[in-house]
């Protein structure tokens, strides 16, 4: 790789990154249909390589995240240590599915959250706090599910949980993205290892863009507190629509 593709791949981590910040999802989500449009990968192949931005960003976030709204160890917990086991299921699970399977089912898993999310836009949202509306055990079947799609999708289960946090659990949009975080971390970890070992990751791309990441994901939170609760899932809802969008003109 020469000197000016790896700073317009820097160029692109930063993006991604703030991308990752603002919705407390380490920036995957984005960067996994950036890969396969841009960079003509195969899904397990952008999948994996997208896991090496993410792991560092989710990990930045969350600190970030903890930092300007302390998250309960307890809940944190309980998300992370169910998500841990599903998503080493699922991540080995997906390293041997059929990559033109495993997008079109990326897409429709994107298609799906943005309706719900959508949806939810349009319904009488429930009063947001800090503290769980359902008992906190139940946390580790929202860990379990999340995990086990994250795995399966590499996207860290962040960007499942957080919508469910909100709409089940009745915590505000910020709580939940810090949560979710605490949710992706072991989860983003033991998926990446998962793809590094079947060898779907692309380590020359992947560097820079972690790079660019790291740099850029704290813009991204503190953008999310600033934001109002109504625009920040707007602007997630548009943002699954989009990824969806992109991923599917590679389809």
């Amino acid at each position: 790789m020469d000197l000016l593709a790896f700073a317009l791949n820097i160029l692109l981590g930063l993006a991604l990154g703030t991308l990752g910040g603002l919705f407390g999802i380490g920036g995957g989500l984005i960067a996994i249909p950036a890969l396969g449009v841009l960079f003509g990968l195969d899904q397990q192949l952008a999948q994996g390589t997208a896991l090496v931005m993410v792991v560092p960003n989710v990990l930045l976030a969350l600190w970030r995240y903890h930092q300007r709204n302390r998250i309960d160890l307890r809940h944190a917990l309980a998300l992370a240590l169910s998500s841990f086991g599903f998503a080493l299921f699922g991540a080995s699970w997906a390293v041997n599915l059929d990559p033109e399977s495993m997008r079109l089912a990326f897409v429709g898993f994107l298609v799906a959250l943005a309706f719900y999310n959508l949806l939810r836009m349009f319904m009488r949202p429930p009063a947001a706090s800090g503290q769980l509306r359902r008992p906190w055990p139940w946390l580790t079947v929202l860990g379990s599910g999340s995990g086990l799609l994250g795995g399966l999708f590499g996207v860290g289960g962040a960007v499942i949980a957080t919508p469910i946090l909100t709409s089940v659990f009745g915590t505000s949009q910020v709580v939940a993205q810090g949560l979710s975080l605490a949710l992706a971390a072991p989860s983003t970890g033991v998926t990446l290892a998962t793809y590094a070992l079947h060898d779907h990751v692309q380590w020359a791309l992947a560097i820079p863009l972690a790079l660019g990441g790291l740099l850029s994901i704290s813009w991204g939170v503190r953008l999310a507190h600033a934001l109002p609760e109504r625009i920040l899932r707007v602007l997630f809802t548009a943002f699954l629509l989009i990824c969806a969008l992109m991923l599917g003109l590679k389809v």
